[in-house]
């Protein structure tokens, strides 16, 4: 019986932003623009895990946003355009540049739960009277455990 390949550890970065297989780095992550295949065809790492949720549009808008509003206010007090040229010409590039980092950041954040073995959140269930819930819940939870050893056993 032949084990599984042993698979280095890749770089995030590397793999993330190229849109690659966060275990091999050869096999493509995406199909079409941003959906995420359900493995790779490579070494068949099932995708399963990969739920990056509005990471990828929050960190681009981020990014663009700060990058963008840098260089909006360079060219407007250096150059003093009229305000029809930033329509025409700012918007789209910011528009245009928020579409471009999707992929490569959804790629990223693809990477880093492969790296950490993100997993679906598990939660308890609330009991009675939604006790469990919150830091009382835990308090409440941790005093029925300190109880629980203090009881002789039988």
């Amino acid at each position: 019986m032949a084990s599984d390949p042993e698979y280095p550890r890749l770089s995030t970065w590397s793999t993330g932003l190229r849109c690659r297989c966060p275990r091999c780095g050869k096999g493509p992550l995406l199909h079409r623009y941003l959906k995420i295949r359900d493995h790779c065809p490579e070494c068949g790492l099932d995708y399963g895990f990969a739920e990056p949720a509005d990471g990828p549009a929050f960190f681009g808008m981020s990014i663009v946003g700060v990058v963008g509003m840098m260089a909006f206010m360079a060219f407007e007090f250096t150059v003093q355009p009229p305000i029809w040229v930033h329509m025409v010409v700012t918007l789209p590039l910011l528009a245009l540049s928020c579409l471009a980092v999707l992929p490569p950041l959804k790629g990223w954040l693809v990477a880093e739960q492969y790296v950490h073995k993100a997993a679906p959140p598990e939660f308890e269930s609330l009991g009675r009277h939604g006790e469990g819930y919150g830091w009382k819940g835990q308090a409440e939870r941790a005093a029925r455990r300190a109880r629980k050893d203090e009881t002789p056993s039988a």
